[in-house]
């Protein structure tokens, strides 16, 4: 049926298509200044880390090519290139996941076509085994931030909040909470918060006061894989803390997609069923299952290197940024606790967007990728991931890009007429 104003007096219809030809022009706008930033990522020769979208199709495909022929897990029989490829989860899907529980220490392990889906389904069926539709999770969590709100409109399942502090919570306020709870969710590290994580000891009371009010525990481990160096523990004693643990194979390891949901088997079996409910039983998933398996025979053994790394080029960040006088900035936190950690400047957004691809373009440099305004206006922040490709970078080399970055900056804010910087001086 049409508007009532396209009946009248057509006005309607001419706003619509006018409103329509906006938001084309729009996409269009923005699918350029894409493939400008990933062409300049990509032409890099230097950068901190690859990004995960950066990569051409033919590249990705090589590198899973290359995975077949290395000697790695997945390139010995019956998993190499003559190897058969997955129905419904069989095969390289199954070696992989005996692999993440081997890993781990856990009983079983189930691979899921997303991390959303893993956590939605381990929290569903802790909520049925307890008889507990409460969930305490930090309101900066994954959970709350970029799952749309999925444990509570898909299962309908509600949260309490043990701290709004931007870090973990503590044993005491576990012990505070005011209500049961049937589970306890924590995420490790708690990315929004700066990639924090507890100390060892501060862990395991945490966990200690959850078993006291009959609560289980998952761990929301997207980037489990590298806490390690900060723990000073292996991955099975990390694990054994909770009662399931979810991990990715894309956010650290350089995989394609998915994610394994560990702990009992009969947890796990249960799992498997509601994947299936939920339409994360694929057909086939052998091209993410082969490498999530690259991933752990490469980039796992790497992630303490990339930890000690980031410190490095974390000091270097923080010295280089009073150097040039930057009025207020932060590196957060100062130490980093795993590879990756936050960057904040005293600049619009779209101005320090635009540094860094001015950066990459002029002198094949990538340093800062994307950033954003999550607090005031005209203060920015950046996540910055230390990989391999950092693992050349020295000091004196972060100090040297820190400085055409800003000097791009400065050219950028003179030459737009914007004002200086909120909180400080000008750049010199």
């Amino acid at each position: 049926m049409k508007d009532e104003a396209d009946e009248t007096d057509g006005t309607g219809g001419e706003a619509d298509g006018a409103s329509a030809a906006a938001d084309d022009a729009a996409a269009d706008t923005e699918a350029a200044a894409r493939a400008r930033r990933l062409a300049a990522w990509h032409g890099s020769e230097r950068t901190l880390a690859h990004g995960p979208a950066e990569g051409r199709i033919a590249e990705r495909l090589a590198a899973l090519t290359a995975a077949l022929t290395t000697g790695t897990t997945a390139g010995t029989p019956p998993y190499g290139g003559d190897g058969w490829v997955d129905v419904y989860g069989d095969g390289i899907v199954e070696e992989l996941e005996r692999r993440v529980a081997g890993l781990l220490g856990m009983e079983a392990a189930a691979f899921f076509p997303t991390g959303t889906m893993a956590q939605q389904i381990a929290l569903r069926c802790w909520a049925g085994r307890t008889g507990d539709p409460v969930v305490a999770v930090h309101p900066l969590a994954h959970l709350e931030v970029h799952e749309r709100d999925a444990y509570v409109t898909v299962s309908g399942l509600r949260a309490v909040r043990p701290t709004g502090e931007p870090r973990p919570p503590t044993a005491e306020e576990i012990r505070g909470v005011d209500e049961p709870f049937g589970t306890l969710a924590l995420e490790l590290p708690l990315r929004d918060a700066g990639f924090v994580l507890p100390a060892w000891e501060e862990l395991v009371e945490v966990v200690e006061a959850a078993r006291e009010r009959d609560a289980v525990v998952h761990f929301d481990g997207a980037r489990l894989w590298e806490c390690t160096a900060h723990f000073g523990r292996e991955l099975p004693e990390i694990a054994a803390l909770a009662d399931s643990v979810y991990v990715s194979f894309y956010k650290s390891l350089g995989g394609i997609s998915g994610a394994a949901l560990a702990g009992p088997e009969t947890l796990v079996a249960e799992a498997r069923a509601w994947r299936h409910r939920y339409g994360g039983q694929l057909f086939q998933q052998w091209p993410a299952a082969l490498a999530a398996l690259d991933g752990l025979d490469r980039e796992l053994p790497r992630l303490p290197s990339y930890v000690a790394h980031a410190r490095v080029v974390a000091k270097a960040l923080r010295k280089a940024f009073t150097a040039a006088g930057v009025g207020w900035s932060r590196v957060h936190p100062e130490v980093p606790h795993t590879h990756q950690f936050q960057v904040w400047l005293p600049y619009p957004a779209a101005v320090l967007d635009e540094a860094g691809v001015r950066l990459a373009e002029e002198t094949r440099t990538t340093l800062f990728r994307r950033w954003r305004e999550p607090g005031p206006p005209g203060l920015a922040m950046t996540e910055v991931t230390v990989a391999s490709p950092a693992l050349e970078w020295t000091a004196d080399d972060v100090t040297a890009a820190v400085d055409a970055f800003l000097a791009t900056v400065r050219e950028l804010m003179d030459g737009d007429g914007g004002p200086a910087p909120q909180g400080g001086q000008a750049l010199p």
